[in-house]
């Protein structure tokens, strides 16, 4: 992937991961449109980076995903890399969870990362097929290798992502579209709420690692702790897994 010349489109990309991406990629030279439900939380992100364009919008529902595509492609018709960073984290114990009265609750996180960037992909697809370069960068996680049992749908959501991404890859390889996966460590971010990534990678340093890796051209990127599990093997992910659970059930008990 060049790294400079782009128009790029960040999903939920107003804070965390999406604007330190978004920051990164301004520095570089590329325009950059980035999108998020709260419509303060963009305003404060346009407000530290001037030069972002910002669209309020919400990629868990099919319309404003319709909406969007169209939106960017009618503003924005050089948009060349599409960056599907929107995602959720749910933490909860299925023994207490009432999935009859509260499942809308729980699909929330099922649209969010599984539905909302299959179908924005596959909405570009076309439209990227008819460009000379063009790049997909799938934020997947450390969790679609290991997962987290505290975290069981987005775990799952994650997994889904990278076998997504690796048949998108496959299947795109002869024409100019690149695709990237990104699978992040925990990192301190606001993900899953305020507070429960306090421990994880320093927000700064990991962006700069992942900026390190496509540089280098790689196609899958991992960070820190991520890195290990996405070639980990069967037993010894088996354990790891086995052993954050102990480590952590007792949040969710």
């Amino acid at each position: 992937m060049k790294l400079s010349g782009n128009t790029i489109l960040i999903t939920g990309g107003s804070s965390g991961i999406g604007l330190a991406f978004a920051e990164r990629f301004l520095k570089a030279g590329n325009k950059v449109i980035v999108t998020g439900r709260r419509e303060n939380v963009l305003q404060q992100a346009k407000e530290k980076f001037p030069e972002l364009i910002i669209h309020q919008n919400d990629v868990s529902m099919e319309s404003e995903r319709i909406s969007l595509f169209e939106w960017v492609t009618e503003n924005y018709p050089e948009v060349n890399v599409l960056v599907n960073n929107a995602g959720m984290q749910q933490r909860f114990n299925i023994l207490k969870a009432d999935a009859k009265n509260d499942w809308a609750y729980f699909n929330q996180e099922i649209t969010t990362n599984i539905e909302a960037p299959f179908h924005m992909t596959m909405l570009f697809v076309p439209y990227f097929a008819k460009k000379e370069e063009a790049t997909f960068i799938n934020i997947t996680s450390g969790l679609a290798f290991t997962p987290m049992v505290i975290a069981p749908i987005y775990s799952a959501t994650k997994a889904a992502f990278h076998s997504f991404t690796m048949s998108l890859r496959h299947q795109l390889a002869e024409t100019g579209i690149e695709v990237i996966e990104v699978a992040p460590p925990a990192v301190n971010t606001d993900l899953g709420g305020a507070g429960l990534h306090t421990n994880g990678e320093p927000l700064d340093e990991f962006a700069d690692g992942i900026f390190k890796g496509l540089r280098e051209g790689k196609q899958e990127i991992g960070y820190g702790s991520s890195v290990e599990r996405l070639r980990m093997p069967r037993d010894k992910s088996d354990e790891h897994v086995a052993n954050m659970y102990n480590a952590m059930k007792h949040t969710i008990e």
